[in-house]
């Protein structure tokens, strides 16, 4: 099985670099360039079943480069919940909370919104159990940048603090064959 995860192209600029959530925000014009440009590498008929978070910023990267209507939205790739800190930028936490960042685990279980462990265990339950389960061999998948990074967690065995380290930009995607087990982060170059 082949699965493309898409990131959602890039955000109304009053909420780049914070914690959104399940912030229900659009994307900026450059977002919409951006997620036009990426009908370059994707046809709707090369894949087998086409799943998208249901927050508008994955639905509307998605309409920019695949027109289908076969498309299943579901809240189960949507980003982590931070709850009263969504909307929020890794400073103004910091400040109105009056928290320092020590670790990945510590940063976590200091904000709110849905713990990292049923955040993991739903993004587990939908890549490892819930799409092998499906007659598909090719699958494409808009979601966000948290998600993608705990499926790179799950899939290298590698600690939540190092995954999240990895670099995502807005409108990249990770293919990944489960016959090799492994990843390629795809960045798409703007003119």
């Amino acid at each position: 099985m082949r699965v493309t995860l898409v990131r959602h192209a890039e955000v109304e600029e009053k909420y780049i670099g914070c914690y959104n959530g399940h912030i229900d925000i659009g994307l900026s014009e450059k977002g919409y360039t951006d997620a036009k440009a990426l009908s370059k590498h994707f046809n709707a008929s090369d894949f087998d079943s086409i799943f998208c978070s249901d927050l508008k910023r994955t639905k509307e990267t998605l309409k920019q480069f695949i027109n289908s209507k076969d498309v299943i939205y579901t809240k189960e790739l949507r980003e982590k919940s931070w709850g009263r800190h969504e909307g929020l930028s890794f400073d103004e936490i910091c400040k109105q909370d009056k928290l320092n960042y020590i670790n990945f685990e510590q940063w976590t279980d200091a904000l709110d919104g849905e713990s990292i462990q049923n955040f993991t265990a739903r993004v587990k339950t939908f890549f490892f159990e819930y799409l092998p389960s499906l007659d598909a061999t090719n699958i494409l998948v808009v979601t966000h940048s948290g998600v993608i990074k705990t499926f790179i967690h799950l899939l290298k065995n590698i600690s939540l603090e190092v995954a999240f380290s990895i670099s995502l930009p807005y409108s990249s995607f990770v293919v990944h064959n489960s016959s090799t087990e492994d990843y390629d982060i795809i960045t798409v170059q703007q003119p």
